[in-house]
């Protein structure tokens, strides 16, 4: 299982120095979110400023940038990054995509797997010397000519991963995608019973196995070394909790708890804009099972021991700041590599 570092608030002046500081605490991977700010500049810095880690997106937004400016992307941080780079893509939700990227919302399943293929068939174009030659519902793309083609590159094309919460997504993580980011609002049940089964299915249409995949996410870590930072980090977990579990979009993993009650009361709340009182909405049976609670050092083995096998990279869903509590982040990570 890796270890890996995760940005949901990247700032591009930050990028240099936290890359440099996360590989040499032995980070093995290095993610950026696209919430506030570009996470393909992001990681064109990170890249400069890195030599071992995996570097990607968690996600980019896919529906408002057209396959070709994707695939342009990922191929000039593929080169650059001499063969490190993940492209994370999401589809995000309707209300988003319409009201804050201003693109339309249609068919979002067959949407992203046309958006995969697209961007693979630059990639091929550009590899092998042949013709650019897409056509689906959404996109037709046959023109290529020698000055807009950058040429082939040394390293492979880079590995497509797609967030995916329900089972058409899920499935089509596993027929298309090298790799899944699930959201960090998961449990081990969601897993077991909802999210490996539907990547299996899609694997199996694709000719592939488990083995093939790999299944990335954050998990809600509370370090308990000192009490007040293990309040202060408990605190900001049922924060998180209670926002994601008003959102319907993650309906289907509180199903699974019979949970949907909490999620319907967290959503009137989050409509009258009573966040304050959002958080004392969640059960400590809900923290426990959405949490790991344990010191730097024992949060490996607590997460090794709940998860097994189900995943294959996990960060920590906290905020990572180079100088701040290296002791701990250094613990936890040796304890991946032990």
């Amino acid at each position: 299982m890796k270890i890996d570092v995760s940005f949901l608030q990247p700032q591009l002046e930050q990028m240099p120095t936290y890359a440099a500081a996360a590989e040499a605490l032995g980070f093995d991977g290095f993610w950026v979110a696209e919430t506030a700010s570009d996470p393909f500049l992001n990681l064109a810095l990170a890249a400069e400023h890195s030599r071992q880690m995996t570097l990607g997106t968690a996600i980019a937004v896919a529906f408002p940038r057209s396959p070709a400016i994707l695939a342009y992307t990922a191929w000039d941080l593929q080169r650059f990054s001499r063969g490190r780079f993940v492209l994370g893509l999401g589809a995000q939700v309707k209300a988003h995509n319409v009201l804050r990227f201003g693109v339309k919302w249609e068919k979002p399943i067959k949407k992203m797997r046309e958006t995969i293929e697209a961007i693979r068939a630059f990639w091929h174009c550009w590899q092998t010397g042949a013709p650019l030659d897409y056509a689906g519902e959404f996109f037709k793309l046959m023109l290529m000519t020698p000055f807009f083609n950058p040429g082939p590159i040394d390293y492979p094309p880079p590995p497509i991963y797609i967030a995916a919460v329900n089972e058409q997504m899920l499935r089509l993580a596993g027929s298309h995608c090298e790799g899944v980011h699930i959201h960090a609002l998961h449990t081990v049940k969601y897993l077991r019973e909802l999210a490996l089964p539907e990547i299996e299915a899609g694997l199996a249409k694709s000719g592939r196995t488990r083995a093939d995949f790999t299944v990335n996410t954050s998990v809600f870590a509370i370090p308990t070394d000192d009490p007040d930072e293990a309040r202060t980090a408990e605190g900001h977990v049922r924060q998180q909790l209670s926002f994601y579990m008003s959102t319907p979009a993650y309906r289907s993993v509180l199903a699974l708890h019979g949970w949907e009650g909490a999620s319907e009361e967290l959503g009137q709340l989050a409509r009258a804009g009573r966040w304050d009182e959002m958080p004392g909405r969640i059960s400590d049976e809900m923290l426990d099972t959405f949490a790991v609670t344990g010191s730097w050092a024992a949060l490996p083995g607590l997460i090794r021991a709940r998860y097994g096998d189900l995943l294959d990279r996990v960060s920590y869903y906290l905020p990572y700041e180079p100088g701040i509590n290296d002791a701990g982040w250094s613990a936890t990570i040796r304890g991946f590599r032990s």
